[in-house]
């Protein structure tokens, strides 16, 4: 049987700055996280920037970044590895997890919650003073490289009974809330993710906290910073400002016809 761990980390890498707006004090924390090995969890709504963050992080750091789209199908040997048939011959293939810690790269778990709770398990021993990863397939306990640093997001607006960190997990990790960004620097992302006025940026940020303001009112979430580049590039293309956001924002948030009715009519309001 043979291993096979090398990887090439370049293709890890980001390369290109990635635009982001500092919001609170989250660089400086997690700067602060990876000079100490503490695992990081990210906690926000959805589009808000977690993702953003991390890729920014990676490239200030010049880590390679492996994320990991979390999903309720997602195994144990998914993130850990699994042995392939290749040639007539059985090869280890390093999951996504085990390549980070081999390699000292940054592993993203995003929204870890949707993960099944069995397979979360496998990160505690990497997140504490043991920082190693058991390989129970080939009977070995792999340390972690110096660089290799763990961190998670979810979101806490989906959370339940059934969709919850164990207390477990959640006390190896110290917890950075995001939230949407102030209304000013929201509207410079837009506008820097899609070259829109500032103006028109403006319109949008005020439409998107009118959406905001009906969470637990019709809508489970308002409207992302995503969805607002989204709708910012549309009207940039020549799309009505006010089509646009019908089918940016309006129509993508929920499919209730009275809710829909209602964004119809901010839309108007505010275009």
């Amino acid at each position: 049987m043979n291993k096979q761990h090398i990887i090439n980390n370049a293709e890890y890498f980001i390369h290109d700055e990635p635009y982001y707006e500092p919001s609170a004090n989250e660089v400086d924390i997690f700067n602060s996280a990876l000079a100490e090995n503490i695992p990081v969890l990210l906690k926000g709504p959805t589009g808000c920037g977690k993702t953003r963050f991390m890729e920014y992080m990676s490239w200030y750091h010049k880590r390679p970044l492996i994320t990991v789209s979390c999903h309720d199908d997602l195994s144990t040997s998914d993130l850990v590895g699994r042995y392939l048939i290749k040639d007539n011959s059985t090869v280890w293939q390093d999951g996504p997890l085990t390549t980070a810690v081999r390699n000292g790269c940054i592993c993203y778990l995003d929204e870890i919650v949707e993960a099944r709770k069995d397979t979360t398990v496998v990160i505690h021993p990497l997140c504490d003073d043991r920082r190693i990863l058991p390989l129970e397939k080939l009977g070995e306990l792999l340390p972690a490289s110096p660089d290799f640093c763990l961190t998670m997001s979810y979101n806490p607006g989906y959370q339940s009974a059934v969709k919850d960190l164990k207390p477990s997990t959640r006390q190896r990790f110290i917890s950075i809330d995001f939230s949407y960004p102030a209304e000013n620097i929201e509207a410079a992302i837009v506008h820097q993710e899609s070259k829109l006025s500032m103006q028109q940026c403006e319109h949008l940020v005020k439409l998107a906290h009118m959406t905001r303001n009906l969470v637990g009112n019709g809508l489970e979430e308002g409207a992302s910073t995503r969805l607002l580049v989204h709708t910012a590039k549309l009207i940039s293309r020549g799309f009505e400002a006010n089509l646009a956001c019908k089918c940016g924002v309006a129509n993508a948030i929920t499919d209730d016809e009275e809710t829909k009715k209602l964004l119809h009519e901010m839309i108007d309001t505010v275009f």
